[in-house]
């Protein structure tokens, strides 16, 4: 369906809401929805929080935006939180996470170089999304995404996801490789979650052969998988780690943030970003972080996810379409047989927003504030859908 005005890059459904409170969406109609994917893993505190409502209406009232030309003092103190909570030592703010994304790649190619290497590669992995502008397309797993958009950026070379041993004889034939980006849990895959040993020997690889670890936790930071940044969870430090969607509850904003020569790399005027790092979001931003850690939400997602997915694992233990659920936090995949995006509209229908990934892959990424009850009510309207599921042949 094409509407007046827009370009077709979208095809959403005949749905359309006009409020939302917490976990609950509203339609125009007035019907509510258990909203299971939040945005894609947008709004972590749900809808119309009210510390973070109360912070977007006075900053407006105060100032929105002056450009990066001044101090920003709410831009200097989110970057130190964030510097605190992540171990990194400084920040740059931009409007998307495929921007965070495009300023790693930026960051790792302008290291490389300051070292004599005259074409940077990174290593990415197969499955990969990184995002849409032509440098994180180029870095993203999927075909069906960068077609038609070639010639694409070079400075890739692709490995299969969750093996060291592909990446250890890159390194060995390459003197090129300046840095490995992956995502600790693929998202766009299907909720890829990698062996326990695999982000520790990606710190390994990289620290022997100088390169810089670039974690993409775009989707996964923000308290999503248990932890604020995922990697937390293994006892290591990235180099470089970028993060958006759950930073500003719905606001736009993303964060490249870097530590020891990866954070100096950058001089005034090689990056920038006109709205990057404004006084609204990053206001709301602060807001958000404090948020997390006031209610200890991170922990919170730990906790809902371990009860979520061992329920997912009982109720759909005897499905015959189900092949596994797994995930880390909030963080869900069930992953079935056979493609199932018919389960979306069939999910509307009963009250659910849910998410269809990979073609077969139901989604799960429900706000971080979800009570025990709203949890339990998740597991058994997400598991009723599917046990009441009759696929067209």
């Amino acid at each position: 369906m094409a509407t007046r005005g827009l370009m077709t890059t979208y095809k959403p459904m005949d749905l359309a809401f006009e409020r939302g409170e917490g976990v609950w969406l509203f339609d125009t109609e007035g019907n509510r929805y258990l909203d299971c994917i939040t945005g894609i893993a947008v709004c972590g505190l749900g809808h119309n929080h009210p510390r973070v409502t109360n912070t977007i209406q006075e900053q407006a009232a105060r100032l929105l935006h002056t450009s990066n030309l001044y101090r920003i003092p709410h831009q200097e103190t989110l970057g130190a939180k964030l510097a605190d909570i992540s171990g990194m030592e400084a920040c740059f703010f931009g409007n998307s996470g495929a921007e965070a994304n495009e300023c790693a790649i930026k960051l790792a190619r302008l290291y490389g170089h300051h070292k004599g290497i005259d074409n940077p590669t990174i290593v990415v992995v197969e499955q990969a999304f990184h995002g849409r502008t032509l440098a994180t397309l180029s870095a993203t797993g999927s075909r069906k995404a960068q077609a038609g958009f070639e010639p694409l950026v070079q400075g890739f070379v692709r490995a299969p996801y969750n093996d060291l041993e592909a990446i250890a004889q890159i390194g060995g034939k390459n003197d090129q490789v300046v840095a490995v980006m992956v995502e600790p849990v693929q998202g766009e895959a299907g909720i890829n979650v990698p062996d326990p040993g695999y982000l520790s020997g990606l710190r390994q690889l990289c620290d022997r052969h100088g390169w810089l670890l670039i974690l993409d936790e775009i989707q996964t930071g923000n308290g999503r998988t248990g932890s604020y940044f995922h990697y937390q969870q293994h006892g290591i430090l990235p180099d470089v780690v970028t993060t958006a969607k759950g930073l500003g509850n719905g606001v736009p904003i993303g964060a490249c943030l870097a530590r020891g020569e990866a954070a100096t790399i950058f001089t005034p005027g090689s990056h920038g970003s006109t709205y990057g790092g404004n006084p609204l979001c990053c206001a709301t931003a602060l807001t958000v972080l404090e948020t997390l850690q006031d209610e200890n939400l991170p922990g919170r997602a730990a906790e809902l996810g371990e009860r979520l997915l061992a329920g997912f694992r009982q109720r759909l233990a005897e499905h015959p379409l189900v092949q596994e659920v797994r995930g880390k936090g909030l963080m869900l995949g069930i992953q079935l047989t056979r493609p199932c995006a018919e389960l979306v509209a069939e999910a509307r229908q009963a009250g659910l927003l849910i998410n269809v990934t990979a073609e077969s892959v139901v989604r799960l990424l429900p706000p971080l504030i979800l009570s025990d009850a709203e949890a339990d009510e998740m597991l058994e309207r997400v598991s009723r859908l599917l046990l009441d599921w009759n696929p067209s042949a």
